[in-house]
């Protein structure tokens, strides 16, 4: 029996400490779009890092699906064990850094050693995460965040997924590998997720309504179907079942520290400062997530999101030291996947007579925590050509919400002036040079006053 809440209460669950549980079919309901939306986004883009995993760390194609599959196993029961209204994915930004750190000639064809070095930078974020989370700082820090910052870190994460999207080489180039397909595809979700034409339309029609809420599923099935038409995605279906054990078993033998040793100390000294560099796109992450579901929450004034951030600093810095023990692979473990949270907060604010919580979708976005579809090889093997279609949608939703929130942080003239600068910062640069051009140029052309308590209350 579901377990309803008051009118403008927090949806129901086991409280555990800091943390809320949340059992599906108990705390929450099952929304079908979202577990079919899940089943081919989710899928198909938690397969992205597969080829990393066979070319870069020498594992089997098997043992690389069971890296993913834990990886998404610990990410889709986020929502459910701690209670955090995000949908949590990883920290892409981070993964080009990650892979030139174990590239570096210390590393690069020495599998153990890289390995080692992927847990001691996971060990190092979860204990960033942990101490700021304990201590209450990270919330502190997040709050006393001017918005001309905030809207700059996150106008940075739009125009660098913009920059990616579009980028020769690049997997998430989908105009490149497939243009027919890709753009029929990209255009379709981009579309169902923002158009205000066609939600003006839907509200006449009542097919049309049907079919947008079905959110990215028609966009993908269309890419799909025409790249098979078109030859510009070939499927190869192997008809099998994952052998989860002998993989899993393989996996640990190479990968955890409890099998191959733990990380020298000269591993966790030379990777912390990398770390401390993911830990600004963590807060980037978080600021966006906060400001996205502020704006929903003004529509949706019948359940209350807790959002809590010292609680989100420590169920990352949780998954990540689970990840760093099992199948250290960083930066897989991040609080916030901004494309789907804003498709799954627009289906929130407009389906309010069907969506009765927001956690009804994350929970079936996410296949209610067990994403199945790894194991069952023809389901793996039936989206994988879609994969460069699932990170370019991601991408160029990313993007698209990003600016689009960014830009209604500010009126001011100049202040808009210093967030485009540094977005663009953190878009060409480093994130930590891109964090000190930014706060540069916003004390030199807004006035030191905007960091002050008092400007950012009034």
């Amino acid at each position: 029996m579901i377990k309803d809440r008051q009118p403008g209460e927090i949806q129901p669950g086991f409280k555990w400490g800091p943390f809320t549980a949340r059992i599906p079919f108990i705390h929450l309901r099952l929304s079908l779009t979202d577990l079919l939306q899940g089943f081919a986004v989710s899928g198909a883009t938690g397969l992205a890092l597969v080829p990393y995993f066979t070319m870069l760390l020498g594992l089997s194609f098997e043992e690389a699906v069971v890296m993913a599959l834990i990886h998404s196993t610990l990410i889709a029961f986020s929502w459910m064990l701690f209670g955090d209204p995000y949908a949590p994915g990883w920290l892409t930004p981070a993964i080009p850094f990650v892979v030139a750190f174990i590239t570096a000639p210390a590393f690069v064809g020495d599998h153990v050693a890289q390995f080692q070095a992927m847990t001691a930078l996971s060990l190092n974020f979860a204990l960033i995460l942990i101490v700021l989370g304990l201590t209450g700082l990270g919330a502190k820090l997040i709050k006393s965040v001017p918005n001309v910052l905030k809207g700059g870190i996150i106008l940075g994460a739009a125009i660098a997924a913009f920059m990616r999207v579009t980028k020769d080489g690049d997997a998430a180039n989908v105009f490149q590998s497939a243009p027919i397909a890709g753009t029929l595809g990209v255009t379709v979700c981009l579309l169902f997720a923002f158009s205000k034409p066609l939600t003006a339309v839907a509200m006449r029609y009542k097919g049309l309504a049907t079919l947008l809420s079905l959110g990215l599923l028609p966009g993908f099935l269309i890419a799909g179907i025409v790249g098979f038409f078109t030859g510009e995605l070939d499927f190869n279906i192997r008809w099998e079942i994952l052998d989860v054990g002998a993989a899993a078993s393989g996996l640990w033998a190479k990968a955890s520290p409890f099998a191959i040793g733990w990380p020298p100390m000269d591993v966790f000294i030379a990777s912390f400062p990398l770390a401390l560099i993911t830990y600004i796109l963590f807060f980037g992450d978080v600021v966006t997530g906060n400001e996205m579901i502020e704006q929903a929450q003004k529509v949706r004034t019948d359940e209350k999101l807790d959002v809590n951030t010292s609680r989100a600093h420590l169920a990352t810095g949780l998954r990540n030291a689970l990840m760093g023990f099992t199948a250290p692979f960083f930066s897989t473990q991040g609080v916030l996947w901004t494309g789907i949270q804003v498709v799954l907060l627009k289906r929130w604010t407009q389906a309010k007579d069907t969506q009765t919580s927001l956690f009804d979708s994350i929970g079936s976005f996410y296949i209610l925590g067990l994403p199945v579809l790894f194991i069952l090889l023809p389901l793996v093997t039936l989206v994988e050509p879609l994969l460069p279609v699932a990170l370019a949608v991601t991408l160029i939703l990313t993007a698209f919400a990003c600016a689009t929130l960014a830009l209604s942080l500010v009126d001011d003239a100049t202040e808009r002036g210093a967030m485009v600068i540094t977005a663009m910062a953190f878009s060409l640069f480093e994130p930590w040079a891109g964090l000190l051009i930014g706060l540069f140029t916003i004390a030199a052309l807004c006035g030191p006053s905007v960091f002050l308590p008092q400007r950012k209350a009034s």
